[in-house]
């Protein structure tokens, strides 16, 4: 007897959105600036189809224009659904041409959704002895499933599929037969859909109605057995819930026709394939794709999902870890060896194989190394080993003894490697494994390349972690942490508690592929103009923020608590002060509370208060500050929470956060988190302390100098941004301002308002403010009236006389939006790429964002260029010339220092000079200086 046949459909829409929304916080984006995440994951399931199952018969189903009939029945049908996105409208169009590559059928038709035709196409299959495989992660279609028709439904991140048979879907909805999900379907309702179904009725009650009634129309013959609530509900909704089924229900007479020979599965046009992947720059997708259909010819059907059912099946080889799983013996060799066929991690714990070992990395190029420790913060974590890798494959992990001596005894190996002036260290996140080898006495040197900043230069708006790097360039899923120590919590271990074997495998692993991304970054970086940048200010930066965080910071927890006391009076004076206006005591930090007083009870914000997608009244800040001015019990609010988030935010918790051994707070700088290429920091986020109010400039007043023999010192770059506009635009009235040392704000004012300088009032030089400051992020007349009291025609007239005034900045403006249309990005004055993959959305309010973007990213991302270039030199010189002061802060374009007294002048000096002399632009840098026993006295 004749193998039964197989068809396999693809249902596209379902695949692309679960492929982009998979990447949705690891965006894959090109050097074009493409986001290609739904492109590559519907590729992905389907190579992994074609891969796995070596089909007969294959073709892929999309939707055209949503359903007519179900629209003619029920307008509202899909309305509530978001807009697609812009990357999978993008998407289509390539997946399409992929297709047509590969000769697979695209079935569209124009009315009808992919679901329909798919059903329609199973059934006519069916009747002719084929075995089909409905590929979607879709519920819906279980209602189709019958002996020969199921539902092939992909996992995630290669965890194999799952097969919804007869049985399978009879378990998964508690029903007697698979035609009765349409029923259950109705039943409940689909939000994502709009399908009303029942009122109150969810999955559970679905479930227990369909096993006493069996269907829709039974359960509607028989409302009288139901009580309360429920029956008056279905009672008054029996027409809803007909209706519901009908949505619910798969058209199975669409207008296609299944035959089997335009089905047939074919070889691809390759030359057109590989074209394709070149494009997208999906370069293991395009070796995997020739791999895959150089074989298929040999391959059988051997691994076929027929009969399998109500499990998962495991993923196919090329699924499975890329060095395979660990199977051995111990080599007799200094090294203890555990082998296999992908690679080679072995233990160096004996002294003859450390020193063989130390002995080896000394007569290595580059290599690269991670540190196992006990905890994540780098001032506190005790080293608990070592691992090194130097070539693709192979690592060695060097477990470390919890007596610190005998650590000290270890390292004193390794020591010359790792203060070699000419060997590259390769690491991910090397800032962290320098803090710790400082606490050994082990001072990391350049060269150095850290993986994860390459890759913030190379992609900057996706993430940079290792397991997020090894899936997207290795195709390689690393071993998760929590695999090895168990989940975070009070019984998660540390990595000393583990067995060291696990260890080495772990570490071993952590090592190899970092090393093997070094490889793959390189070029790339050379492909992006962007290694010079790596070089010279991203890499050196990394050992300048490490000294930075580890000396941190001293703090006067006397004055927090003093500050908090008084934070707490005023609060409760604020919330007294609320109550007494609504004549009622709430609870202020609910939003529901909240706006049920201020817009039901006291009637504030007008007929038609704003309200959120769940029903409740709307009570964001941006709500509240327009109607403040107006109303004293909104200010009261606003002023609350701002006092309430002052408090637990910072008053109260940067006490909290002193490490108990230097008795001082040490801020982590994120160097790959801005896409501008500006640091950010984290415990405690520096950057956003607030400065615009009074009580939030005290908390500066927080952080205070060394001992009575420093003060602190703050240099800040006067108006940066500016500067750099007027430079990159060459407008000449901004440069001759800036040149003469003039106000620019006044200065604009005069122009734009036609007075002479000395007669520009206060408000005038605010409103030209405002306009400089907006430029930069692409204000619109809108916006500007909203940030001063001028109406909307008058801030379109300033903009407009802004314009004429500054005609060069216009211009450089339209180029920056041209060039970026033209090529994906913008770029900084070194070179720093901003990709803006929305710069073609048909959609103008994305369009608009990336179009600022074109025009803001070069100017933040050049300021964070200069001060890093200054931060670099200066702490050059502070090391090198033996200063006893220290640069201990970087904020927005501020850097603080604990000045030694007898310093004090030598190094305003020095540091003005660094500063100003960071970069030559054609306008002058300027550097303000301030000095004091506190921060907020120095700023």
């Amino acid at each position: 007897m004749a193998q039964q046949q197989r068809l396999f459909l693809l249902d596209a829409y379902a695949l692309i959105f679960r492929g982009y929304y998979a990447l949705i916080k690891n965006p894959r984006v090109n050097s074009k600036g493409l986001d290609t995440s739904a492109i590559l994951g519907f590729m992905n399931s389907l190579l992994d189809v074609i891969k796995r199952e070596n089909p007969d018969h294959l073709a892929v189903a999309f939707d055209n224009g949503g359903s007519k009939d179900r629209l003619a029945i029920f307008p509202e049908y899909k309305a509530n659904r978001d807009v697609t996105p812009e990357a999978i409208k993008v998407a289509v169009p390539y997946i399409k041409e992929i297709l047509k590559a590969m000769h697979i059928p695209i079935i569209e038709v124009p009315g009808f959704e992919a679901d329909d035709l798919i059903g329609t196409l199973s059934k006519q299959a069916e009747k002719e002895n084929f075995k089909v495989f409905m590929v979607t992660p879709d519920k819906d279609y279980a209602q189709l499933v019958s002996e020969n028709i199921v539902m092939y439904r992909p996992a995630r991140m290669g965890n194999g599929i799952e097969i919804w048979d007869v049985e399978k879907v009879k378990e998964k909805f508690e029903v007697d037969h698979p035609e009765q999900v349409i029923d259950f379907l109705g039943m409940m309702g689909d939000a994502v859909d709009n399908i009303p179904g029942l009122p109150g009725v969810g999955e559970k009650t679905a479930k227990k109605f369909i096993k006493e009634y069996g269907s829709m129309e039974n359960l509607l013959a028989h409302t009288h057995e139901l009580k309360g609530k429920m029956k008056e509900n279905i009672e008054a909704n029996k027409e809803k819930g007909l209706l519901s089924k009908q949505l619910a229900t798969i058209i199975l007479d669409c207008p296609v026709e299944f035959n089997a020979d335009n089905y047939i599965l074919e070889q691809p046009d390759v030359e057109k394939t590989d074209a394709l992947f070149i494009e997208l720059e999906f370069r293991r997708m395009k070796e995997q794709f020739d791999k895959i259909f150089a074989s298929k010819n040999q391959a059988t059907t051997s691994n076929s999902a027929i009969g399998v059912a109500s499990e998962a099946v495991p993923a196919s080889e090329d699924q499975l870890d890329l060095f395979g799983s660990a199977a051995g013996s111990t080599s007799p060799s200094p090294f203890q060896t555990l082998e296999t066929v992908k690679h080679m991690y072995q233990l160096a714990q004996t002294p003859m194989a450390i020193r063989l070992l130390a002995q080896q990395l000394l007569q290595q190029q580059s290599v690269c190394f991670d540190t196992e420790t006990t905890g994540l913060d780098p001032l506190t974590a005790e080293l608990v080993g070592l691992s090194f890798s130097f070539e693709k494959g192979t690592a060695f992990y060097v477990p470390l003894s919890a007596n610190k001596a005998e650590v000290l005894e270890t390292l004193a190996h390794f020591k010359p490697f790792f203060e070699s002036e000419t060997i590259e260290k390769i690491g991910q996140n090397l800032k962290y494994d320098i803090k710790v080898l400082k606490q050994y006495d082990i001072h990391v040197k350049h060269p150095m390349f850290d993986t994860m900043i390459a890759h913030y230069l190379i992609n900057p708006d996706m993430r940079h972690n290792m397991d997020v790097l090894a899936e997207t360039y290795l195709k390689y899923t690393p071993q998760p942490i929590e695999e090895l120590l168990g989940k975070k919590g009070k019984n998660q271990k540390t990595m000393r508690e583990i067995e060291v074997e696990l260890v080495k495998e772990y570490a071993g692993e952590d090592a190899d592929i970092t090393f093997q991304l070094k490889q793959e970054f390189l070029p790339q970086l050379e492909a992006t103009a962007t290694l010079e940048l790596f070089n010279n200010i991203e890499i050196p930066l990394v050992s300048v923020l490490a000294d930075m965080e580890s000396e941190g910071i001293r703090l006067d927890v006397d004055f927090l608590q003093s500050l908090s006391t008084t934070l707490d009076t005023d609060i409760k004076q604020l919330e007294q002060s609320i109550y007494e206006t609504a004549e009622e005591t709430f609870n202020l930090a609910s939003p529901k509370q909240l706006g049920d007083i201020l817009f039901e009870k006291l009637k504030i914000g007008g007929p038609k208060p704003k309200k959120t997608k769940t029903g409740q009244y709307a009570t964001g800040e941006e709500i509240l500050s327009e109607l403040a001015p107006k109303h004293q019990i909104v200010a009261d609010i606003l002023n609350w929470r701002q006092l309430i988030k002052l408090q637990n935010t910072y008053v109260d918790a940067l006490p909290k956060q002193i490490n108990p051994t230097t008795n001082r707070i040490h801020t982590e700088y994120m160097q790959a988190v801005a896409a501008t290429g500006r640091l950010s920091s984290n415990n405690p986020n520096l950057q956003n302390i607030p400065i615009r109010t009074e009580r939030g400039r005290l908390v500066r007043k927080a952080f205070v100098a060394r001992n009575e023999d420093y003060l602190l010192l703050a240099a800040d770059y006067s108006q940066i941004e500016l500067r750099i506009i007027a430079a990159l635009s060459q407008e000449p009235n901004m440069i001759e301002s800036f040149k003469n040392g003039e106000d620019i704000h006044r200065s604009t004012a005069a122009r734009v308002f036609n007075v002479p300088l000395e007669e520009v009032t206060k408000e005038q030089r605010s409103h030209a403010k405002t306009v400089n400051f907006g430029i930069i992020y692409g204000v619109s007349a809108f916006g500007l009236s909203n940030q001063t009291n001028l109406t909307r025609s008058e801030s379109k007239e300033l903009i407009d006389t802004y314009y004429e005034t500054y005609p060069k900045l216009k211009d450089y403006i339209a180029t920056q939006i041209e060039f970026a249309r033209e090529y994906g990005y913008v770029q900084t004055i070194l070179g720093r790429r901003r990709y803006l993959k929305d710069i073609h959305s048909q959609n103008a309010v994305v369009r608009g964002a990336a179009e600022r973007n074109a025009v803001n990213a070069p100017i933040q991302g050049s300021a964070a260029d200069i001060i890093k270039i200054a931060m670099i030199r200066i702490h050059q010189r502070l090391v090198q010339e033996q200063w006893r002061s220290k640069m201990l802060l970087q904020v927005h374009d501020e850097l603080v220092f604990d000045a030694h007294k007898d310093e004090l002048e030598a190094l305003k000096t020095m540091v003005k000079d660094e500063m100003e002399r960071a970069f030559t632009l054609e306008v002058p840098l300027v550097v303000d200086l301030g000095t004091g026993e506190n921060w907020l006295q120095a700023h």
